[in-house]
């Protein structure tokens, strides 16, 4: 072998190396990005569920308040969207720790 040949060949051996490397680098980029999308999706979904009990909620006051005549039933009515909204606001204001899930393999 020349030395040409032992260049070339170490040049391809270290390009072969970089391309696992990189792709190695790439998969666990990929595995990131796939997991912060699945935690992502979460408050759009609380979202969604917070403005449809808004308009139950509404709907549900605006049909009590127009037909008068129950004190209790109005004070139950006012009262319980209070406690809907503080539970929502909890639960939509609260961090919680992402943890990556383990892969096959991986270091316990």
């Amino acid at each position: 072998m020349s030395g040409v040949e032992l260049f070339l060949g170490g040049v391809a051996a270290l390009a072969a190396s970089w391309l696992v490397v990189k792709a190695k680098i790439s998969a666990h980029r990929a595995r990131t990005a796939a997991e912060i999308a699945q935690v992502g999706t979460s408050p759009v979904s609380l979202l969604g569920r917070v403005i449809v009990t808004a308009l139950v909620i509404v709907g549900v006051q605006w049909f009590v308040i127009t037909h008068p005549g129950n004190k209790t039933l109005l004070l139950v009515v006012l009262a319980f969207p209070a406690l809907v909204t503080a539970f929502t606001l909890v639960k939509a204001l609260t961090i919680t720790q992402v943890r990556p899930s383990r892969s096959r393999g991986g270091r316990r």
